[in-house]
């Protein structure tokens, strides 16, 4: 499967995958998220993201709105810690329309006050929902204790106290600092000439004036290891432990993907899952997942439990971690690992939203995108060595916090 490229002359780079399917996509990746804001902006990233569809130079909310919704297709959006994505799908034929209409959005998006004051209460109601939630809140909790407050463990929602303080020039603002040619890709999928994307994103930028990009990024300090308890008016005991993984521009990301698919993917079959639940039922959900971003990762591993079980249900995971960095996997073991993960992966591949998606943060970041074929190759040159070097160094207990709701 062979992917276009081209760059605009304003910096825009823009990448194509051919498609048979009569259903297209496109959108705008934008290099920037909750790490990039200032101080008293935390939860910005993610209400630009909101409020770019609530009125442009030439549209309102309504218009915004029926665009697409009125031809069959859809608009999203969503935000991180490092990237904003805003994209569409579609049939074939309304391509035109989608690249007119989310170059609208990304470019020339007004924030009306009106309309600030009305998605400001939904945000908010999106974070109390969030608060009623321990299992993924958690998960921010625990990054925000892991990064020590800096900005890459800040919740993607942000306060009630700053989405308060945000107005329209806040708001533009963001855009004028990050939503530039040089920061973002333009991205497509579907059954159409490159050219003639090419050519429809020339005419609808080429009136538009840009910055240069406002972004200082810093790398999270070190920080000594911590357990931290919070008493929280829950039924059942939530606990996170994990520590600093590693970035995506390290080589050994790929081995520690396939350790976390073997210790807690999503198979049942994975060693927690087994232990905890299959063996002692303990929990209902056990999981370990492992997140890079550009200069550093996030290993987690976290179960929820009655509270009487949890000093068990740690020990238990312990045990687990101590069998990857004492036991070598044998060749038969390491054979069947990467057989189920590439199952798994042909599998979540056969969305093609995924692929679109997967295709667009690749590129945004590496410049570059590994088909299915690339990374099954990837996955089947890690070694035996490599994993045991990684369980140790990321599944050192010495090295590894922890959060406990009890």
């Amino acid at each position: 499967m062979h992917y276009l490229t081209h760059i605009l002359p304003n910096g825009l780079r823009m990448v194509h995958l051919p498609s048979n399917s009569p259903v297209s996509y496109c959108g705008f990746a934008v290099n920037a998220g909750t790490r990039d804001e200032r101080v008293d902006e935390f939860g910005l990233a993610h209400f630009v993201e909101h409020m770019i569809f609530k009125g442009t130079r030439k549209r309102k909310a309504w218009h915004i709105l029926n665009r697409m919704e009125n031809v069959g297709g859809e608009l999203n959006a969503y935000t991180s810690k490092e990237e904003t994505f805003v994209y569409s799908i579609f049939m074939e034929e309304h391509f035109k329309r989608a690249v007119e209409l989310l170059t609208d959005l990304v470019f020339e998006s007004q924030f009306p006050q009106h309309e600030i004051e009305k998605e400001v209460d939904v945000i908010l109601d999106e974070i109390n929902s969030y608060l009623d939630s321990p299992s993924d809140l958690i998960y921010d909790e625990f990054e925000n204790i892991l990064f020590n407050g800096h900005a890459l463990g800040h919740n993607i929602l942000g306060t009630e106290e700053s989405l308060l303080s945000f107005n329209s020039d806040s708001g533009r603002s963001f855009l004028q600092r990050f939503y530039t040619p040089e920061n973002m890709l333009f991205f497509s999928m579907g059954n159409i000439d490159f050219k003639r994307i090419v050519h429809w994103l020339e005419i609808h930028m080429k009136e538009i004036s840009f910055s240069p990009v406002q972004r200082l990024r810093e790398t999270p300090p070190f920080v000594l290891p911590r357990q931290v308890k919070l008493q929280k008016d829950t039924h059942q005991a939530h606990v996170l432990m994990g520590s600093r993984g590693y970035s995506m521009h390290d080589k050994r990301r790929i081995p520690l993907f396939l350790l976390n698919n073997l210790l807690g993917g999503p198979g049942m079959n994975s060693r927690l899952n087994v232990t905890l639940r299959e063996k002692h039922g303990l929990v209902y959900n056990v999981e370990s997942t492992s997140i890079s971003y550009t200069d550093t990762g996030v290993q987690a591993i976290y179960f929820g439990t009655d509270p009487k079980n949890m000093d068990k249900s740690i020990r238990l995971v312990h045990t687990e971690l101590a069998r990857l960095r004492t036991g070598k996997l044998s060749t038969s073991q390491l054979a069947s690992a990467k057989k189920q993960l590439i199952g798994q992966l042909g599998i979540s591949g056969d969305n093609k939203e995924s692929i679109f998606l997967g295709m667009g943060k690749s590129y945004l970041h590496y410049n570059h995108y590994d088909t299915l074929p690339e990374v099954y190759r990837k996955v089947e040159q890690v070694t035996a060595e490599q994993l045991l070097e990684v369980a140790n160094e990321i599944f050192d207990p010495d090295k590894m916090f922890s959060l406990l709701y009890y």
